[in-house]
């Protein structure tokens, strides 16, 4: 179902579309702004994955009962 979805035919015309819409001068600004918000997430992703502390596993305590 999704084989056919995105051959080159289909992309030309959404291509084609977009180029309508948007106009030829908006067109360069819209993927330079989503490529920058693509970079931008990208590098978010990374500086939490480096500031994620390391886990470090504790051993467990033991509990003593009190008798009433």
């Amino acid at each position: 179902m999704i084989e056919g979805l995105l051959q080159p035919s289909h992309l030309l015309i959404i291509l084609v579309v977009a180029l309508f819409i948007f106009g030829p001068k908006k067109l360069p600004e819209l993927g330079q702004g989503l490529g920058k918000g693509i970079r931008s997430f990208r590098d978010s992703m990374k500086n939490a994955a480096a500031e994620e502390p390391e886990k470090v596993e504790t051993p467990a305590s033991t509990t003593t009962e009190t008798k009433k």
